[in-house]
């Protein structure tokens, strides 16, 4: 079983940008025998083989900035998935969230030989897409969403639905909480380095908080308590 987590982040110079940030990051982290996933800002070939030459294996996120590799990965995984429906093996899934139902479907394909975009990526040896739309309030998207990976990892069509879902579940369960429960957009602190700091903060804040499990409300409702509460404020900063 394979669990997700945020290990560290690296600030991103001014001259700089986030590929270059990600590699020096990788160069930092011990992430043998690990699956790393990025999002399709990280698809590089660079980053594809940082990730195995430190003992680990990438799956990575392909969009239109690899046009070639896309249109491959297209043209094999789109028949799969028909034809795997139509057998009834199919890789399935649903999430249910209040008024929000989401349905997916993977499909991966490990013979890649005919791939020819594929030999320019360290250690490729599964490509998978996953298929999915949703349900809103008792109505269906007329649109389905399509999301292709490429991973140097030998993974079957649940395996890579997981580890794609986990990647997102550190977007939605780190990120949109600081920005909502924190309001970190709209942060204009910048004087110096107080911004990092502050960050950091944050980040301190919020693990306090979400270890907290005696009062089973969001992170703005404990964020209030600990203003209104002295006792409630020292539980959250003695865990």
């Amino acid at each position: 079983m394979r669990k997700w987590c945020r290990l560290a982040q690296f600030p991103v110079d001014k001259k700089s940008n986030e590929i270059t940030a990600l590699l020096a990051l990788l160069e930092l982290l011990e992430v043998k025998g690990c699956l790393v996933t990025i999002d399709a800002m990280g698809c590089q070939k660079s980053i594809a083989e940082k990730v195995v030459s430190k003992d680990a294996d990438y799956l990575l996120a392909v969009k239109a900035n690899h046009k070639g590799l896309l249109s491959q990965i297209e043209r094999v995984l789109l028949p799969e998935i028909t034809r795997q429906a139509s057998e009834g093996i199919l890789f399935n899934e649903a999430d249910y969230q209040k008024s929000r139902e989401e349905f997916r479907c993977c499909a991966v394909s490990h013979d890649i030989s005919n791939l020819s975009e594929t030999i320019h990526w360290e250690g490729a040896k599964t490509v998978g897409v996953i298929v999915s739309y949703r349900k809103e309030k008792s109505k269906v998207s007329n649109e389905l969403c399509y999301r292709y990976y490429i991973s140097s990892a030998h993974l079957t069509a649940e395996e890579l639905a997981r580890s794609a879902r986990g990647h997102w579940q550190i977007e939605n369960g780190l990120h949109w909480r600081l920005d909502v429960g924190f309001k970190e957009d709209e942060c204009r602190i910048r004087r110096e380095g107080a911004a990092p700091v502050f960050a950091g903060l944050r980040h301190i804040a919020f693990n306090q908080l979400k270890a907290e499990t005696s009062f089973s409300k969001g992170m703005p409702a404990k964020q209030k308590k600990t203003m209104l509460s002295t006792a409630y404020l020292e539980r959250v900063l003695n865990l």
